[in-house]
């Protein structure tokens, strides 16, 4: 499809107005040329739209929020649902579906509006239950069942998150062991931001392999999703953490914006912002903002859920770090310099070992060093 944004018309515009007006973003439009326009008004929905899908706010309608608005088209019960290894169904339907068997007990995995194969045994184990044909389509008969047991006696918690972090207990405090993926951003001919003489192709590459040495220096498993010339799309970098059996997934990015003055860090995980959220890649992106930002000084942005396909389709909790801003005069100096490099890297090795401490022996945000980290690996293995 074309990136769509204000000023252009046509016929996949009226469909994106249609979507917006069905969701209350739009007055209804009398006049066909009017219906056909991307203006202000529908700029604004998208925007709207966008945030509360945790999607990239910028009024632009390109592919991930093509994909969004299509999938907000459906409700469950509208189109019958099963699963395809080559193109899966995405939407609104498939999410509700999810947090449904969820809530009544069945694993259906993260709820990411995907119907893959963990969606599909969920559902067959449903059916099987329910005493109907375990298919694994969603259709007519299986909504009534779910409709049947819709009552809030029958409704549970977020199991599928609370697995994540009975996962990250079990697994212990030392990190000897935990494999962890590493992406850095861009690649190739992407060179992503290009400002004040830096490339956060660059930047990234040089950061994911600091990281990786300060983690194998621990006994940690640590891969990089890519090589230096290369740059994957994010379901090809989903798809080697997913192979690879990642435990975490950390993706090293920069940023820019016209304005100078924009600057700071901020991380992100996975979350809806109606409550569904990935609990580990919060604490996680918690953990890596404060110890970054408390180590370098930079602004602290905070932490913000959203809905990229990398967490959607990564199935290890994964926070990706938006590290500066190349734009910016202050934040492109210090990352220019291989030695605050250092200790971006060793901020966030300390943020992975906080992790895994789940408050065992812990100290104040910023004190705690890679040599405290070596130490306490030595003393946990005698």
């Amino acid at each position: 499809m074309r990136v769509l944004r204000r000023g252009d018309a046509g016929p996949d515009v009226a469909e994106i107005r249609s979507i917006l007006a069905g969701m209350d973003l739009l007055p209804p439009v009398t006049g066909t040329d009017a219906y056909d326009t991307f203006d202000v008004a529908v700029e604004n929905a998208v925007r709207a739209f966008q945030q509360s899908r945790g999607l990239m706010t910028d009024g632009v309608v390109g592919q991930a929020t093509f994909q969004a608005l299509k999938g907000a088209s459906y409700h469950l019960g509208s189109r019958l649902l099963s699963y395809t290894i080559a193109a899966p169904i995405q939407g609104d339907d498939v999410f509700t579906l999810q947090e449904r068997l969820t809530e009544l007990g069945f694993d259906a995995g993260r709820p990411d509006g995907y119907f893959g194969a963990a969606t599909e045994r969920a559902l067959k184990t449903f059916q099987r239950d329910m005493r109907l044909t375990p298919d694994g389509m969603c259709g007519p008969a299986t909504i009534r069942e779910l409709h049947r047991l819709s009552s809030p006696r029958a409704r549970g918690g977020r199991p599928v998150f609370l697995r994540e972090q009975e996962q990250v207990r079990q697994a212990g405090p030392r990190l000897r062991g935990k494999r962890i993926v590493i992406d850095p951003g861009h690649g190739g001919d992407d060179l992503g931001v290009v400002a004040n003489g830096l490339r956060e192709a660059d930047i990234s590459w040089d950061l994911a392999r600091r990281l990786e040495g300060r983690m194998k220096a621990t006994g940690m498993e640590a891969l990089i999703s890519r090589g230096p010339n290369h740059s994957p799309t994010e379901l090809e970098r989903a798809k080697f953490a997913n192979d690879a059996g990642a435990d975490l997934f950390l993706s090293l990015h920069s940023d820019g914006n016209p304005s100078p003055r924009a600057q700071g860090i901020a991380s992100f995980h996975f979350g809806t912002g109606n409550g569904t959220t990935s609990t580990v890649g919060e604490l996680l992106a918690g953990f890596i903002q404060r110890e970054v930002a408390a180590r370098t000084g930079m602004l602290d942005n905070r932490t913000h859920y959203k809905t990229w396909e990398i967490f959607t389709r990564t199935r290890c909790p994964a926070v990706r770090v938006e590290i500066g801003y190349l734009t910016n005069p202050d934040d492109s100096r210090k990352l220019g310099d291989p030695a605050f490099r250092d200790i971006v890297a060793e901020g966030m090795l300390i943020a992975v070992k906080r992790l895994y401490l789940l408050g065992e022996g812990d100290q104040p945000t910023g004190t705690f060093t890679f040599a405290d980290v070596l130490a306490h690996e030595l003393a946990k293995a005698e």
